[in-house]
């Protein structure tokens, strides 16, 4: 995260706080940058290394925060902050991937615990046969629904605080709601049946699954809907301008730019799709998935029957067949889809990078910026770099959760916890990617003049229509004539029109390829750009997560 500041207690009701577990201190966090958001909880890392958010300028980190020499004999003094977080996210880029925080953080998962642990206490309270929960009455249910909505830095604070105690996450948050419902009349009378027949996992899947759900609803998608916009308003702006083609390399038959960029836009949104059909599942079964204390407790209540209500009720897909975890296929098909959203992704940052490296995209400039620290002149691709880098990390990080994440030994094992803490990282470097790579668009100029001068230039093109036409009008061995006049040798407008003008076929074919030249030989490539709109239209619904 960005700088920190140190905190005084007598500060928590007008600001917002960061726990930092390894300094055991607190740190202001301002909650301006959550105004854009209808948040009304502040924000966590994202990474699972550690970090504090940013409270101050670099005026005031020499004067509130202490920060000792690097060597390696004082190292373990540092204070957290920006220049000392492990992880990029939390620090350099923090400010573009911060909406990200209050779902995939520390913060975000014990809120979610909160939620759930709330939720199943007022749905014991709904079951008939459970008569030690009674009907909870309007009022005990919004003093209820209030310790999820108005759910604080500070709540957050006191769950880590008994945590430190516990050395348990999830009992922490058990003893915390029993802590903050003690005074209640009503919910004082049932404390008991907070975390009633669960098993961590029961909260925790159901909270991952969540802040997945909000996560990538709030944030990743839309900005992956930006993304594809921007792409597909490249297509159809640039629809009928022409271009040389390159296969392996070399000049092919030409196309539009915007065709090209048409093609990034259809499979993108295609990914797209696939990842919003992903059902999100929860699991609701007990320490090894079958209900075994539920039913000791009270066997006639069918307890599959409502864990599945319940597991609904919080807008997830139930599993019934699990171990003690809810197995995680759901997070592997997920993450890889994610990750092929991003290899198509790079695609995009590598074409477009060689587009400019051919000088067919200029790049508008920036007063006082600098492209290198010893050429003046150069305007290097840094978004676009910046954003095949960052893919990169992030599928790195995805494609470990997606093939680990499914495989627990027995019935469960401890791999899969302390893997999910970084589902942040590899949706952090995701989203910082593709707002890398919608910069580095927002900057692209066409340079037509480039376009054509490279048309001018390989009218060799033409012999795949020539000898095509010759096809259709049996004129023998038209490749092994075209090959002829055009391998290796230099060709231009004059000698293909030579060429064409001696070919036995009919006039008015004789006449078409006059009039073909390399900027107009493009085939349905304009027409292909301009309705690729209508193309993706008929992909985009359903888009959002179930």
């Amino acid at each position: 995260m960005e700088l920190g500041t140190s905190f005084s207690a007598s500060g928590v009701n007008k600001k917002m706080l960061l726990w930092n577990p390894i300094t055991q201190k607190s740190n202001v966090l301002p909650n301006s940058w959550l105004n854009q958001l209808n948040f009304s909880f502040p924000a966590r890392k994202i990474c699972s290394c550690r970090g504090i958010a940013k409270g101050s300028t670099i005026s005031s980190l020499k004067t509130q925060e202490k920060v000792t020499g690097m060597s390696s004999n004082h190292s373990q003094d540092l204070e957290l902050s920006s220049l000392t977080a492990l992880c990029p996210l939390d620090g350099r880029y923090w400010g573009k991937v911060k909406e990200l925080a209050p779902f995939m953080s520390e913060y975000g998962l014990i809120r979610f615990r909160i939620l759930v642990e709330i939720k199943w206490l007022i749905k014991m309270s709904q079951i008939r046969q459970i008569v030690e929960v009674p009907s909870f009455s309007e009022e005990a249910q919004t003093f209820l629904h209030d310790l999820i909505d108005g759910f604080s830095m500070n709540d957050a604070l006191e769950v880590k605080k008994i945590e430190r105690v516990t050395n348990h996450d999830v009992k922490a948050v058990e003893y915390f709601l029993k802590q903050k419902c003690q005074s209640h009349p009503e919910i004082s009378k049932v404390l008991e049946f907070f975390h009633f027949a669960c098993t961590s996992e029961d909260i925790n899947n159901l909270a991952h699954a969540l802040m997945l759900k909000g996560a990538l609803n709030t944030v990743i998608l839309p900005v992956m809907d930006e993304l594809i916009k921007v792409i597909c308003d490249m297509a159809t702006t640039h629809s009928s301008v022409p271009m040389l083609s390159r296969t392996h390399g070399q000049p092919a038959s030409p196309t539009t730019l915007g065709k090209e960029m048409a093609i990034f836009a259809y499979r993108l949104s295609r990914e797209r799709k696939e990842i919003s059909q992903i059902e999100m599942l929860g699991k609701f079964a007990g320490a090894v998935g079958n209900y075994n204390a539920h039913v000791a407790a009270y066997p006639e209540i069918n307890w599959p029957e409502i864990a599945e209500e319940f597991v609904l009720s919080l807008g997830l897909e139930f599993n019934p067949y699990v171990p003690q975890i809810e197995t995680h296929d759901y997070m592997a098909k997920l993450f890889h889809s994610i990750v092929q959203f991003n290899n198509i992704l790079v695609d995009f940052d590598r074409d477009v990078w060689g587009y400019i490296s051919l000088g067919y995209f200029k790049q508008t400039t920036k007063a006082g910026e600098i492209g290198s620290s010893t050429m003046p002149h150069k305007v290097n691709p840094i978004d676009f770099e910046n954003s095949e880098g960052n893919l990169g990390v992030a599928n790195g990080d995805l494609s470990h959760l997606s093939t680990k994440l499914p495989i627990s030994r027995w019935q469960r094992d401890l791999t899969d916890s302390t893997v999910l803490r970084n589902m942040g990282v590899g949706l952090g470097h995701s989203l910082l990617a593709y707002r890398s790579a919608l910069q580095g668009i927002q900057k692209l100029q066409v340079n037509e003049a480039a376009l054509m001068e490279d048309l001018d230039k390989t009218w060799e093109v033409l012999a795949e229509p020539i000898q095509t036409v010759m096809r259709r009008y049996s004129v023998p061995e038209p490749y092994e004539k075209l090959k002829e006049l055009t391998r290796g040798r230099a060709v231009n407008k004059e000698s293909i029109r030579e060429f064409i003008q001696k070919l036995d076929i009919p006039a008015d074919a004789k006449t078409s390829l006059l009039n073909l030249t390399p900027h107009t030989y493009v085939g349905a490539a304009a027409e292909l750009a301009k309705n690729v709109n209508e193309a993706i239209f008929l992909l985009s619904s359903p888009y959002l997560l179930k």
